[in-house]
């Protein structure tokens, strides 16, 4: 299994295919509106604006494993996002990112690119970057702020 390989869903149910972002600097993120991390968001959209042209892709997964901080449903989760934190980026629907029902795409990246934790995702805003080959290349810990994952995006940049 190959990262292109994998889909996703949006919060309205449709396919998000990860063959869409062929030949781009992905940017994987399990999210949270409720989190103390969730200002976060906001240095997400600024990577997204500047490098979407460029070739980078911002994918929040939001996903409520951790305490709950995630109680938007699907339906109501993308306006939340846009009207509180400004985002644009695509959003996939709610997933689970540890336990027996993990997504695909995040047992795959966890396989790939071990934490601290090894395997196991810690909290929201773990963050992975994928190169336009869809080789994972980095797993980044909920602390590490998305600017500070500018100089390797600039690496990757086709």
């Amino acid at each position: 299994m190959e990262f292109y390989q994998l889909k996703a869903r949006a919060p309205d149910g449709s396919e998000i295919r990860m063959s869409e972002f062929k030949g781009k600097v992905v940017l994987v993120v399990n999210t949270a509106t409720r989190c103390g991390l969730a200002p976060q968001f906001h240095e997400l959209e600024s990577l997204h604006q500047k490098y979407r042209e460029k070739g980078v892709v911002v994918l929040g997964f939001p996903s409520n494993q951790f305490l709950n901080q995630e109680p938007e449903s699907n339906e109501t989760m993308e306006h939340h996002c846009q009207v509180n934190f400004g985002v644009t980026f695509r959003l996939t629907e709610k997933v689970k990112v540890n336990g027996k029902n993990t997504h695909p795409v995040f047992s795959y990246l966890k396989n790939h690119l071990k934490g601290k934790n090894g395997k196991r995702i810690a909290w929201n805003f773990t963050k992975f970057l994928i190169a336009p080959s869809g080789e994972p290349f980095r797993r980044y810990a909920p602390s590490v702020k998305p600017f500070d994952l500018e100089k390797d995006i600039i690496h990757l940049l086709p």
